[in-house]
Formats: C-alpha cells, structure tokens, sequence
C-alpha cells in the first residue's frame, strides 16, 4: 500500500519526487525502489521531515514512532489498520498532529476509498494535506475515529467480499456449462459496469436494482432465490463480525 500511495501522490503531482523520502530497512527492497523511484530519496531510516507517512504493519508502529527522534516528529498519517490515534499520540511523545487512515486495496489502482480521523492536535491545513495524499488514489470521507471499526468492516475488508461474489457467480457459470474464462470476462464486466452505474450516483441502489427486475423475469427469479438464501443477513453478520475482529485486533496489539 505504501509503494501505491507513493506511486498515487507522484503521479497527481501532490508533492515533487525530489522532495519525496521512502524508508526502507531491507537493503534489497531499496535497491528496487531506487528503479521504481529514480528521482526520490530512498532512505535506510527516518530523516528530518515536515510531514511523515506510516506506511508499516501495525505491529511495527510503536517501535518505529518511539525511535523518532523529536526532530523528526512532524505531522504523521499512519495507514495502519487498528492502530489509534492516542497511541500514535503517546508514542511519539508531546503534542504531535496525527491523522489516521483506512484505504483499501483499490488504492493500487487509484481507485479505492479511504476514511481518515484526525488526532487531539490536528489543524485543518494538516487535515487538507492528508486529504490530498489520499485523494491521489481515489475518494476520501473524514468521519470519527469511534467509527473506524465498522468502516474497516465495510470498506476495507469490502473488496474481499465482492471478489466471493464474483468467485460465486463465476463457478455457478461453469457449473451451466460456460467456459471459466467465458464466465470470468461476464463477471467482471458486470461487476464493473453495475459498480460505475453506483458511482455515477444520481441513483440509489435499490432503484438501480428495481429498474432491472422486471416482475415475473429472470432477474426477479434470481433476485428471490438470493432473498431466500438470505443474503442479506448474511452481509450484515460478514460487516458485524469483521467489526468485532477489528476491534479485538487492536486490542491486541495494544493491550500493554
């Protein structure tokens, strides 16, 4: 996800190459982001900077945020999963901006969607700069941190749950007798185009799925077959349960 935002803000135009540092320990992973990134500082540690990203795994964050020097404690975007804005806060010690983020993999393709809350020290210019990082790889929504779980649930782990409808539809194809790629390319059309018409907007879901069932056709007899599956309950216990690990995750990761 690091390599993606970087990619993202380079290529918006967000900050110059020249001015943009990326930390990697590993020798080796160095040596390919100096090819991926020719004209940007490619660095074995953290340098003084005016503005800092987290792009680590989240039980990496404390010991990279208490190694800072306080030199180096500027405002920070963390966009590890779980991980709080309060113990960002405690970690790095005084009264530092911390803005927290949760994208998800559609990011890579400058497509995904992010929820961002703001720390106790936040300013708007410091809100502004994350939005603008973030907008380079698709939309953006601030909300509240006490929120993060449930959007984690949703958007975050949402991805994983329209690829097992997709894996879904794809075998219950083959299964009619069309060919897996066949079946693959119907899918993924689909999928795209009814994520476009959502996203156009000026239509809520229900509508969109209202004008393509016609009463007594074959979306309507497919769409009943789903209601009796109960598919519905069955994203509502996907989002509930992915909230509750999301939780438990961070408090095991901070239960110190």
């Amino acid at each position: 996800m690091g390599q993606a935002l970087a990619q993202g803000i380079l290529s918006a135009k967000v900050v110059k190459a020249e001015s943009l540092g990326i930390v990697e320990v590993s020798e080796s992973l160095r040596f390919e982001l100096n090819k991926q990134f020719a004209n940007c500082q490619i660095l074995p540690e953290p340098q003084s900077a005016s503005s800092t990203v987290f792009a680590v795994k989240p039980g990496d964050v404390e010991k990279l945020a208490r190694s800072l020097e306080p030199a180096h404690k500027s405002r920070v975007l963390s966009i590890a999963a779980g991980v709080s804005t309060a113990a960002l806060e405690v970690w790095l010690g005084g009264r530092p901006p911390v803005i927290r983020a949760m994208p998800n993999t559609p990011a890579m393709l400058g497509l995904g969607m992010t929820a961002l809350c703001s720390g106790r020290y936040v300013s708007l210019p410091d809100m502004e700069w994350a939005k603008s990082l973030m907008s380079a790889v698709g939309k953006v929504a601030v909300v509240k941190e006490s929120q993060m779980d449930a959007i984690t649930a949703v958007s975050g782990s949402g991805p994983a749950y329209i690829f097992l409808v997709a894996e879904a539809m794809i075998e219950a194809a083959v299964s009619e007798g069309l060919s897996w790629d066949i079946a693959r390319d119907l899918v993924t059309q689909t999928v795209y185009g009814a994520g476009a018409m959502l996203s156009e907007g000026s239509q809520a879901p229900t509508v969109l799925r209202q004008n393509v069932t016609s009463p007594g056709g074959t979306t309507a007899a497919g769409v009943s077959a789903l209601e009796e599956g109960a598919v519905r309950a069955a994203f509502a216990r996907a989002i509930a349960k992915a909230k509750e690990r999301s939780r438990e995750i961070t408090a095991e990761l901070f239960k110190h």
